[in-house]
């Protein structure tokens, strides 16, 4: 066993409508920040695991399609180090 840490980046689908990112474009634009033509808002999760380095992916996959992820309109991503 090892002690890793996880990463996983959620964010949601593409063709889901994102109203939190329309209001920091908003709230940037009003701040003069015209350069910005779109924002998606995501959450990142940091998880401090103790695993086995080769089943440890799965397991976060897991634990992604049970509790961290909404799949039906966000998708995420898994990074372990």
């Amino acid at each position: 066993m090892a002690k890793l840490k996880a990463t996983v980046y959620v964010t949601l689908k593409p063709e889901v409508l994102d109203p939190q990112g329309k209001a920091v474009l908003g709230a940037l634009t009003s701040l003069g920040f015209a350069s910005v033509r779109d924002v998606r808002v995501g959450k990142l999760i940091e998880l401090q695991l103790e695993a086995d380095a080769g089943t440890a992916p799965a397991a976060v996959k897991d634990m992604c399609e049970k509790l961290l992820a909404n799949t039906v309109i966000e998708r995420y991503r898994i990074s372990v180090e």
